[in-house]
């Protein structure tokens, strides 16, 4: 069942409750993860709980527990939960302020844990391969806050997914102000040319996926040439393959973009290969 951690105190869905004074609510004050469970066990818990720490830091948010302590929680929330396979979200907002908007009176962080399921698509989907658009709406200027900085102002993103949604494709491909392709709605972007796999790189305004660096290990292990360069939406068209990476969404083929097929078999051998891998790293990590 989904269980919920809030400030030292346990609670179920239906009784979990935030403050309306909370800066998270009132400005999106606030950072957060997404952390998978397989078989019982935390997928690179570290590495998450290193982000949400470095994301808090780089907005002047001090969360007050150590990263060992924050972690220790976390693998309470999902003993309690009892779920074997199961989805984590921590948050850290600024806390309970008033209606100004100055952090200085916010005096204590809140923090959060969820630990519930998630579903992202059928399994019909990952096996055809997704639809996807581009969307008008561009990333985030990068000068304005860093991506790197998983912050829980999502609005640009959640546009985008809205114009995907009524134009009835599963996920929408997201550029810069320039043009340049940078990822979905909340996913990193891979495409394969002649064997070489390519994605866009992490100075060009995308969140470094925990994920995305996961492939790229396992794509370097098998031999893959991995370049992380600037992409541009005919470098997607004109793929032999291309997939998404995400922390929910695992590995996803992509079979359309904007009415152009991409490459001729959805998932493609290297799409394929390395979803295997992934889940065979996930099952042996699962069974230390």
């Amino acid at each position: 069942m989904a269980t919920v951690w809030i400030d030292g105190e346990w609670f179920d869905e239906e009784t979990a409750r935030v403050s309306v004074y909370d800066h998270g609510l009132l400005y999106g004050d606030g950072v957060f993860e997404g952390i998978r469970v397989y078989q019982g066990k935390i997928f690179r818990l570290t590495e998450h709980i290193d982000r949400l720490f470095d994301s808090a830091h780089a907005i002047g948010l001090t969360i007050p527990l150590t990263r060992d302590a924050f972690a220790r929680i976390t693998e309470e929330a999902v003993r309690r939960s009892g779920l074997s396979d199961a989805y984590i979200r921590p948050l850290v907002t600024r806390g309970r302020g008033d209606l100004g908007i100055d952090p200085l009176n916010c005096p204590t962080p809140s923090l959060i844990i969820i630990v519930d399921v998630i579903r992202m698509w059928s399994e019909e989907r990952y096996r055809q391969g997704l639809r996807m658009m581009t969307a008008g709406t561009p990333i985030p200027q990068r000068e304005a806050l860093s991506p790197r900085v998983k912050s829980l102002n999502y609005l640009c993103h959640i546009m985008a997914k809205m114009e995907g949604a009524n134009a009835g494709v599963d996920e929408v491909l997201m550029l810069d102000a320039h043009g340049w392709v940078a990822e979905a709605s909340g996913m990193n972007l891979f495409v394969v040319r002649d064997g070489v796999l390519r994605t866009p790189p992490a100075y060009a305004g995308i969140l470094r996926g925990v994920t995305r660096d996961v492939v790229i290990d396992l794509a370097t292990a098998a031999g893959v040439p991995v370049r992380e360069e600037i992409l541009n939406r005919y470098d997607v068209y004109t793929a032999d393959e291309a997939f998404l990476t995400g922390t929910a969404a695992e590995i996803a083929a992509i079979r359309e973009v904007d009415g152009r097929s991409i490459g001729t078999v959805v998932p493609g051998p290297i799409t394929l290969d390395l979803h295997k891998r992934f889940h065979a790293l996930v099952r042996s990590e699962a069974a230390a």
